[in-house]
């Protein structure tokens, strides 16, 4: 792709017509292909340097995240401590890149970090749903990024009844007054990161479609899913995800983020993810500023699998490679 004047751009989502006219004029994906490449590119070969370095850039990028109804402020302050340093016993692990809670929770999160540089992000718009009103957005997004010194991060959800309903000009203008609402009054802000919900999209056309809108909109991360509806992150879906930000970036010279999530358990899963990327977009992603991993559950895995390695004994499988 050729990159997009400003002008141009503007024409794109100058009108509901003129955004559907664009995003159901994107290539169609080709779900066999797509799904064929996912699954050759899990079988990949590497050397056992190369599984210690993908373990610890996966624990990097990892969103250690907690959203249920009984979290508390004790919870997320473990957690926050678990961020930092993940081995008490090893200070070489890296820390995580994020804490991902509600937003009555950030100013919790906020102080327990401190200076660490670990950023907090919380979800808004309504999540997991997305079902309300774009004042109610707003606000929400607001309250999290005023919360104590303010969340770093927000994720947003888009309305999937409003895309599925081919209504993109909501749906596209409510993420640019989200983003707007993430702005900080002296600085840059929050960064946004918009939530598709792809088990509710039913294929990767509306995927890719999705994918595009958010970013016209001024997303600076395009996520998966919330981890609460079925299925969540996979690596078709990712690879759908990953190439829509390469030919974002080739077409308008931005580069946006991507952050699977939900059903990442395993150092296995995650070293695939990190293969997808190594071999779609390339080594420009290969890092937490545009890649995270969203989970709960993974980052202990990752801390065995890593121990395994130091002591011989690791148990995962001989199939990635960052060459």
């Amino acid at each position: 792709m050729t990159v997009l004047e400003d002008a141009r751009l503007a024409d794109v989502t100058s009108s509901e017509a003129s955004l559907r006219r664009f995003l159901h004029g994107l290539p169609n994906v080709d779900q066999v292909g797509a799904e064929a490449r996912a699954a050759t590119l899990s079988t990949r070969s590497i050397k056992t340097t190369a599984k210690e370095f993908a373990i610890d850039l996966a624990i990097s990028m990892i969103d250690l995240t907690t959203l249920e109804g009984q979290d508390t402020p004790g919870k997320v302050r473990a957690l926050c401590s678990k961020a930092q340093r993940p081995d008490p016993t090893d200070s070489n692990v890296p820390q995580v890149a994020a804490i991902c809670v509600y937003p009555d929770l950030v100013a919790t999160a906020k102080e327990a970090l401190g200076s660490s540089g670990v950023k907090v992000a919380s979800v808004a718009t309504a999540f997991p749903s997305g079902r309300t009103s774009l004042s109610v957005k707003q606000a929400d997004t607001r309250d999290a990024v005023g919360a104590g010194a303010g969340a770093d991060e927000v994720d947003m959800v888009i309305d999937r009844g409003a895309f599925l309903a081919g209504r993109y000009g909501q749906v596209f203008e409510e993420i640019v007054a989200v983003k707007e609402a993430c702005a900080g009054a002296d600085g840059p802000g929050a960064h946004l990161k918009v939530i598709l919900e792809t088990g509710e999209l039913a294929t990767y056309d509306s995927v890719r479609r999705a994918s595009w809108l958010a970013m016209l909109a001024g997303a600076d991360f395009i996520k998966t899913s919330t981890g609460k509806v079925a299925p969540a992150a996979t690596l078709p879906v990712t690879l759908v995800m990953l190439e829509a930000v390469r030919d974002f970036r080739a077409a308008t010279g931005r580069q946006v983020g991507v952050k699977p999530a939900g059903g990442i358990r395993t150092s296995k899963d995650a070293i695939r993810y990190l293969v997808l990327v190594n071999e779609t977009t390339g080594e420009d992603w290969l890092s937490p500023d545009w890649f995270r991993i969203g989970a709960s559950s993974l980052l202990n895995d990752l801390l065995m699998q890593r121990q395994k390695l130091k002591t011989g004994r690791y148990a995962g499988p001989d199939y990635f490679t960052l060459d």
